[in-house]
């Protein structure tokens, strides 16, 4: 039998020994999905609802539980972990709330004994390889509305949460969800691959965009729907006027939150030479008050490096900062310990030749770039790849929706940062994927639209 070892990020230890699938399972538990989907389409949608009502209240049932879990298997400090499970019950409650209306039938045309009607029907069989960082936001960003949708789901969380992602299927299957139509795989990359060789309707993957690219080459050509949420390289500028001490605190935390492991992590800022020096005084206060440490301690806020291979990712943009002139202002360095720890890393006088300003660190590290104005500002903020979000701070508003209409950015903030709604899309342009999640829209692609031609004989 294939199992997966979990091991905790902050200090190596073994936490648990996982029975994994392989090739024969992922085929077999694809079968019985399949064949349960159209019973579950057929669920009446206030049934499906009552199972998610059943799911959030479990949820808060036992948030310290699931909290503790996430925090050893990713490293996460345990406050944040207890902040993505009170975060996620607002999404459900929106899933909640929309699911019907965004779903119903419309009527688009009626007269002279001609009725057009929209029916959204369920994708089917949907695919889920989700995400380690935020694994219960990633992974319900998707389970949900498509089971609300009628779909049956195969779900394979990340092998860095597959503690969290058996959890997610328990509850689930708790609450009602029959277990053909919830089937969490467990297992690394094998398992993911052998998930893709499957007949599956749809495939939702959160990831990096070299993962989401041999996606893309696997399913490309089935035509099947295929929904793919990468990375971000994601810029912010502060303008002359904006408020440095709010600026800098909003935007180190904005860079540092959850370890700076999030796609949506600032990554990239760029500061207008009237107030520079200021704002990165400022930024390098606030960071270096940041406490790192057990990530299950109440205070910590820099937790453990999820993955080890990421640390050589920071190496690299570190040396490869230093050696083109960059200045160091903190850290720089792996932290002590024989846990993946990384310590708190700002640099300033950066430019687009370092990999730091190009390419996605995942990890508690920043550049800032001084600019001589909106111009140059909006030149370099687009000089990226990526276009996942972007941010401006200013009092001005007329100001900023000026400079935020020019990003090329599935979301953009005003005065703020790292932030997302369910009651709005989360896309990207560029190399951060396609396709959306949240917002009405983002339930709507569980399903696909059929045409109705209806003519009274």
């Amino acid at each position: 039998m294939s199992t997966l070892d979990i091991h905790n990020p902050a200090d190596h230890s073994l936490i648990a020994t996982l029975p994994a699938d392989d090739a024969a399972s992922v085929a077999a538990k694809t079968a019985r999905a399949r064949a349960a989907q159209p019973a579950w389409a057929a669920t009446p949608l206030a049934q499906r609802k009552r199972c998610i009502e059943q799911f959030r209240a479990a949820v808060v049932r036992e948030l310290d539980g699931l909290a503790t879990t996430m925090t050893r298997e990713t490293g996460k400090p345990i406050q944040m972990s207890r902040n993505e499970l009170n975060g996620l019950l607002p999404r459900l409650d929106f899933f909640l709330a929309e699911t019907e209306a965004a779903l119903a039938t419309a009527t688009v045309f009626n007269d002279g004994g001609m009725t057009e009607q929209i029916q959204r029907i369920p994708l089917g069989l949907v695919a889920n390889i989700s995400a380690w960082n935020y694994p219960w936001f990633v992974g319900c960003n998707v389970i949900v509305p498509a089971l609300l949708a009628g779909n049956c789901v195969l779900y394979k969380p990340s092998e860095n949460a597959s503690m969290t992602g058996l959890a997610i299927t328990r509850l689930l299957h708790e609450a009602g969800v029959p277990p053909d139509a919830m089937v969490c795989l467990v297992g690394a990359g094998a398992v993911g691959a052998a998930l893709l060789e499957q007949p599956v309707d749809g495939v939702f993957f959160t990831g990096s965009y070299a993962t989401g690219k041999r996606i893309a080459q696997t399913v490309g050509d089935r035509f099947i729907k295929l929904q793919l949420e990468l990375g971000g390289k994601d810029p912010t500028y502060v303008c002359e006027d904006a408020a440095v001490q709010n600026a800098a605190a909003s935007l180190a935390d904005g860079a540092m939150y959850n370890t700076g492991q999030s796609c949506c992590s600032v990554e990239r800022i760029y500061v207008h030479e009237q107030i520079y020096e200021a704002f990165v005084a400022a930024f390098v206060q606030t960071v270096q008050g940041f406490q790192r440490g057990d990530p299950m301690a109440e205070d910590t806020y820099i937790g453990a490096i999820t993955r080890a291979p990421q640390l050589d990712v920071l190496d690299a943009q570190v040396a490869d900062a230093l050696a083109k002139g960059a200045r160091l202002l903190c850290g720089g360095a792996r932290g002590d310990g024989p846990g993946n720890w990384y310590l708190p890393t700002v640099f300033a006088d950066v430019d687009h030749r370092m990999e730091l300003m190009r390419e996605e660190s995942f990890g508690p590290i920043i550049g800032i770039q001084k600019v001589s104005g909106d111009a140059q500002a909006v030149a370099l903020m687009n000089d990226s790849r990526y276009g996942l979000t972007a941010g401006v701070f200013t009092p001005d508003a007329t100001r900023a929706q000026t400079l935020l209409a020019q990003l090329n950015a599935g979301s953009v903030y005003w005065n703020c940062c790292d932030r997302v709604s369910p009651r709005l899309p989360w896309s990207g342009h560029g190399d951060s994927g396609v396709g959306l999640t949240l917002s009405t829209e983002g339930i709507q692609t569980f399903s696909r639209p059929k045409a109705w031609h209806l003519r009274q004989a």
